[in-house]
């Protein structure tokens, strides 16, 4: 099979091997990371797997016209959750799984001539994070594959998205309602969101003074933020914006 033109984007869980092998050009592959856990009453449970898919789906859509095949990895669902682990449907793994997984998935890549990796996260728990920073800075020292990290917990990409977000009370609220609503609005409970009151508790402030639970941080129901104030055009917004941080970080690791 000749190799199939420079560029495109090219969903790997729907490919053959075949496929795969015949793709042309520098890979770069893109991996949605999410999480299964609590979001309020609203939304479900795997609201960070949406979001994650939706960002990946917009960094690939504009890193299509590079010289790139872009080759988009199935969602990983689990990961460290341990402020949501007292509700319900949450699954909280070990952080040294979560980075553990990230890097076996970024050895076999490399092995397999890719270029480079780019993880599309919006699963926010420190523990979580953390994880994700120490695969990044293992397989950079490491040096057989470039890693695109585009930590939107960093202040100056924190910065370009919602007020909300930089509050740091935006687990569930209008922040992630929003994107929800843009991408899948059949999974948002808009009957309860719309009346569920602002819940203004910082997550920022409430790890900085040493809690580790949505409950110690004034989560009762697992939602901060502003749910009811949420909207598809915001979220379509941000997506937009999700997308062009994962493609610019993309781009400076090719560079």
């Amino acid at each position: 099979m000749d190799p199939q033109p420079i560029g495109g984007v090219h969903t790997l869980a729907d490919m053959t091997w075949e496929d795969v092998r015949a793709l042309g050009g520098p890979l770069v592959a893109i991996q949605p990371v999410g999480a299964t856990e609590a979001h309020g009453p609203h939304l479900p449970l795997g609201t960070d797997n949406v979001i994650a898919e939706a960002m990946a789906r917009e960094g690939a859509r504009l890193l299509a016209g590079d010289e790139v095949a872009v080759l988009l990895l199935p969602t990983l669902a689990y990961t460290a959750a341990p402020f949501a682990s007292g509700f319900a449907g949450t699954v909280s793994v070990s952080a040294r799984a979560v980075r553990l997984l990230l890097e076996g998935v970024a050895t076999s890549l490399a092995e397999a001539g890719a270029a480079a990796l780019a993880i599309a996260n919006a699963h926010l728990d420190p523990a979580h994070v953390g994880a994700l920073r120490e695969a990044a800075g293992a397989l950079a020292e490491e040096g057989r594959i470039r890693v695109a990290f585009a930590d939107v917990t960093r202040g100056r990409l924190a910065e370009r998205l919602t007020e909300e977000f930089r509050s740091g009370a935006c687990h569930a609220g209008r922040y992630e309602t929003s994107i929800i609503m843009a991408v899948r609005p059949d999974l948002v409970r808009s009957d309860i969101g719309s009346r569920l009151e602002p819940n203004p508790a910082s997550l920022v402030d409430a790890i900085a003074a040493g809690h580790s639970t949505f409950e110690a941080a004034g989560g009762p129901r697992a939602y901060f933020g502003w749910p009811a104030e949420a909207s598809a055009e915001e979220g379509r917004r941000t997506i937009q914006i999700l997308g062009e941080m994962l493609a610019e970080s993309v781009r400076e690791a090719l560079a």
